[in-house]
């Protein structure tokens, strides 16, 4: 991870704040909405971003029970000649968040506001002003009804971190043994090792450097790579049609094949290319070329190409519809049934800028459909995995967050929400892990388990280190 400077934003005056459209003189926090009938008076300004890792961006909620077509739509600062035009065919469902990167058409300042207005650019809905910056983020709570405040974590996409979630959870002692080990050889891998994923008898690695190993057990409880079907030194990823370097930065196996998260083409370092691939390696060859991208770019809110898809787990249908698992695409009961061939699950990705995970549907046919948004209540999501034996997923923070670990399952709502929040073992270090995978239940022995960390700076010569944790 390299964290990218904050883009300049354009500064304000507070003159300008104080002479404010009159919706807003009303009160600057409150974000007072102009009378307007329903549906269009249901949806409103949620959570507004100026600075930070994540582009400006204006967040719109809907509270109402009908769905609501927004396209056409213009969003505004406080200058009459900046708009930005809510793209056609765009609607929200009801309690339906969507996110708008509007550092395209202008900056959002120190002071100033965010305005919302109907397709004839003169009829407002909703608005919000501000004296400060939002550091990370200007959230309404409750969300869609509630005032404006600074609020901990971004959760665009998603609800507004009020308070009651994981950002207020605070750390216990690690569920485990308090004793690290290494698990690899002296400088077998250097840096950039990310995510891993246990499958069995085979630990899959991804590289940021656009390689894929396959690592097998070393007979002393860590891993070495594997020396067959030219596994040695790894292999080399590549986009579909064999061009590209993805950087690949998470890992996770399903009955279909390996899927790997990429934030970015290499080669096009400075370009987001918020990806899942997907892979078969079954050759003996020297690199893999995607069978299928998913590429989600543009349907998640804009971070730096340094700080995008950093996670990616499964989880099986049959694990989420007996939970009351909700899809928000539909407002309904997750149904499988309702997306044809899909490979049987959902894949859940974390963002590294902003906390963030999204779940996803992703067709065979290579279309996708974003059915779950929530905010981990980390500042940044490095890896995630689910765990089917305790049917709950596992989010990672590096050292950014002193190698905080969250876990999470599905509440009363059907959405996912924080369960238990672990500072790292007191046997390891700070180091900057942003891989980590458990065992199987088959591994289980005495109440505890074996798990494993990836260090993306290998301190000390060693990018793989084992622990444990409680069954």
């Amino acid at each position: 991870m390299t964290t990218s400077p904050s883009r300049p934003r354009r500064p304000r005056a507070l003159a300008r704040f104080l002479v404010a459209a009159p919706l807003l003189a009303a009160g600057a926090l409150t974000g007072v909405p102009a009378a307007h009938a329903a549906p269009a008076d249901d949806v409103r300004i949620n959570e507004v971003v100026t600075t930070g890792d994540v582009n400006d961006s204006v967040e719109l909620y809907n509270k109402g029970t009908a769905s609501v077509d927004v396209s056409g739509w213009i969003l505004k600062d406080d200058d009459e000649d900046h708009a930005y035009e809510i793209p056609s065919g765009t609607t929200l469902a009801p309690g339906g968040f969507r996110t708008f990167d509007v550092s395209g058409a202008f900056g959002l300042g120190s002071a100033d506001q965010a305005r919302l207005y109907l397709a004839d650019g003169g009829t407002q809905v909703d608005g919000f002003s501000w004296s400060k910056h939002s550091a990370p983020s200007w959230s309404r709570c409750a969300d869609g009804t509630g005032a404006f405040g600074q609020a901990d974590s971004v959760t665009l996409g998603a609800a507004n971190d009020c308070g009651t979630g994981g950002g207020s959870t605070a750390p216990a002692t690690w569920p485990g043994g308090s004793a690290v080990a290494t698990a690899d050889g002296s400088n077998v891998f250097g840096e950039d090792l990310s995510g891993l994923y246990q499958d069995g008898g085979v630990l899959w690695a991804a590289q940021n450097s656009g390689k894929l190993w396959r690592l097998v057990r070393d007979g002393s409880g860590g891993w070495k790579p594997d020396t067959a079907n030219g596994w040695s030194s790894g292999k080399t990823l590549r986009f579909p049609g064999g061009s590209g370097s993805p950087d690949s930065e998470g890992v996770t196996a399903t009955p279909g094949g390996i899927f790997v998260a990429s934030e970015r083409n290499g080669d096009a370092s400075g370009t987001s290319r918020l990806s899942v691939l997907r892979y078969d390696v079954s050759g003996s060859g020297s690199s893999l070329t995607a069978a299928r991208e998913w590429n989600l770019t543009s349907d998640l809110p804009s971070t730096g190409s340094n700080l995008g898809l950093e996670a990616v787990t499964w989880v099986p249908d049959s694990a989420l519809t007996g939970t009351g698992f909700k899809d928000t695409s539909t407002g309904a009961a997750y149904d499988p049934a309702h997306y044809g061939a899909h490979g049987n699950g959902v894949f859940f990705v974390g963002v590294e800028g902003t906390g963030m995970v999204y779940g996803y549907v992703l067709a065979d046919s290579g279309t996708y459909t974003r059915i779950a948004s929530f905010s981990s209540g980390l500042s940044g999501v490095m890896e995630l995995q689910w765990e089917p034996q305790a049917s709950r997923l596992w989010a990672v923070c590096d050292d950014t967050c002193d190698g905080r670990h969250q876990t999470l399952a599905v509440n009363a709502a059907g959405t996912f929400a924080v369960t238990g929040a672990y500072n790292r073992p007191s046997g390891m270090p700070n180091y900057n892990n942003e891989g980590f995978a458990l065992s199987g239940a088959d591994e289980c022995v005495s109440g505890s388990k074996p798990v494993y960390w990836s260090d993306d700076a290998n301190d000390g010569g060693h990018a793989l280190r084992r622990g444990s944790v409680s069954c």
